[in-house]
């Protein structure tokens, strides 16, 4: 699995097992694997000492009315990929595979 948060156009945070669609030998999207919208609901501060933040998020389906696992995405519709946090891909691993817990996540 390549798991990979995808932040796209539109503003949205998805995570999604995400592979490259090629045609031609040029790469032209993306398909997101069960992708979710990662939402951050509350950011606050730890400690007043230091820089550390907590984030809790949750994970919606991100397209709602379809029962489709794979989405294909345009490359033009993708801003940036980047590795989730440690903690943001087990909770994405745990809500796919039916162990839905929310759960805070620390930025470290």
């Amino acid at each position: 699995m390549t798991i990979k948060v995808a932040l796209l156009n539109t503003g949205d945070q998805v995570i999604s097992d995400v592979k490259e669609i090629v045609s031609e030998e040029r790469p032209v999207g993306y398909l997101f694997n069960k992708p979710q919208k990662v939402t951050i609901n509350k950011p606050f501060l730890v400690s007043e000492e230091d820089d550390d933040r907590s984030y809790e998020v949750t994970f919606t389906k991100w397209i709602l009315l379809t029962s489709d696992d794979d989405i294909a995405v345009p490359m033009h519709n993708v801003i940036s990929l980047v590795e989730p946090l440690d903690s943001i891909r087990q909770m994405y691993l745990e809500r796919i595979n039916g162990t839905d817990n929310q759960v805070s996540s620390t930025e470290d």
